[in-house]
């Protein structure tokens, strides 16, 4: 059984974190020797939204959709409680412990390394990554950890609906500025690109493949010709995103570090308190794991936009942003192994 398992994960899930860090490091050196590359890339931009970025994010996502069956979403509203850990965790902790963990490091632990004006702006950094909760990505953590897929669309739509009245306020009230604004087109072109179409598609696709083939056909044959697909999706997203970043990083090797240890702090915090809370409250693992990922991860597209558009391409906020996506991954990927080998705590909630 084990080795039937071993096989199942497949080429690139195997040794995904192998092919993390490459991709990691190939677009380090594409954007630091060949920069020509992202910025011809860069000329690709609708509301501050890659549109190469948000094709490769789409692929990642179809395929995950596909699972989706519409009577099965239907159903999430029989057991609420993994939204309630989800909208609980995401905007009433998650903000708060990022604020206090980053403050604490950014003003305490790295006070004689940090200037007090760029501890400010690394806290502004960390706390635009805390009040915006994994919205795409979160689809790829679902699927590695066998989640729930319909679960995880409706944890991920309201997440979204929540960011529209929730984001503003949180990120004013910890900041303090009063004058904060979203870039409203990327926030909605995001929800629209990422989750709206893609689950249109993967439903219609799915109806109509079962209604001419059957369903014995679409789950033994059909899904099997998307399984490296959101694979390939992830590593070619991150070497054209680190190929945007690289130079930066190259430049505050340091001051990279000191940013990553908070936000990798705050990551594990967080997943592991909505994970033991989905536990204790009896959920499933294919919900209980989705809904520490969301928490977990952060909707760096939007983060990254609002720190662009307030503080400057250039700022320390900005990299702080960017410093989320340099961590997010692999810190999500030993999340994901984590969650896929304690399983087995969760043989008495339900049906896995």
């Amino acid at each position: 059984m084990a080795n039937d398992n071993l096989r199942r994960i497949g080429f690139f899930e195997k040794y995904l974190s192998i092919w993390v860090v490459g991709c990691m490091i190939a677009g380090i050196v594409i954007g630091e020797f060949f920069p020509a590359f992202p910025k011809f890339l860069a000329k690709f931009e609708y509301a501050q939204v890659s549109i190469p970025i948000a094709i490769l994010i789409w692929l990642m996502i179809y395929p995950m959709m596909l699972k989706v069956d519409f009577q099965s979403i239907r159903d999430v509203g029989k057991n609420p409680k993994g939204l309630f850990i989800t909208w609980v965790i995401n905007w009433l902790v998650k903000p708060f412990t990022m604020f206090a963990i980053a403050y604490l490091f950014f003003y305490g632990v790295f006070e004689s390394q940090i200037s007090t004006d760029l501890a400010k702006d690394y806290l502004a950094g960390a706390v635009l990554l805390g009040a915006a909760p994994c919205t795409a990505m979160v689809f790829v953590w679902s699927h590695l950890t066998k989640g729930n897929p319909a679960y995880t669309v409706v944890q991920v739509a309201t997440n979204d609906l929540l960011i529209l009245v929730a984001f503003t306020p949180i990120v004013a009230f910890l900041l303090g500025l009063g004058g904060v604004t979203i870039p409203w087109d990327t926030l909605l072109l995001s929800v629209i690109l990422f989750v709206v179409i893609p689950l249109l598609l993967g439903i219609i696709t799915r109806q109509y493949v079962v209604k001419h083939k059957g369903l014995q056909y679409f789950e033994e044959q059909f899904l099997g010709k998307f399984s490296n697909v959101t694979i390939v999706g992830l590593l070619l997203t991150l070497i054209i995103i680190f190929s945007f970043q690289g130079n930066v990083i190259l430049k505050n090797p340091w001051h990279i570090l000191y940013i990553a240890i908070p936000l990798t702090i705050q990551t594990v915090v967080i997943f592991f308190l909505a994970y033991i809370l989905s536990l204790a409250w009896k959920l499933p693992h294919d919900i209980a794991a989705p809904a520490g990922m969301i928490g977990a991860s952060n909707f760096f597209e939007l983060a990254v936009a609002v720190a662009i558009s307030l503080f400057g391409a250039t700022s320390p906020v900005a990299l702080a942003t960017i410093v989320g996506v340099l961590v997010e991954v692999p810190i999500m990927l030993v999340l994901v192994f984590i969650a896929n080998n304690t399983k087995g705590w969760f043989k008495n909630n339900g049906k896995n």
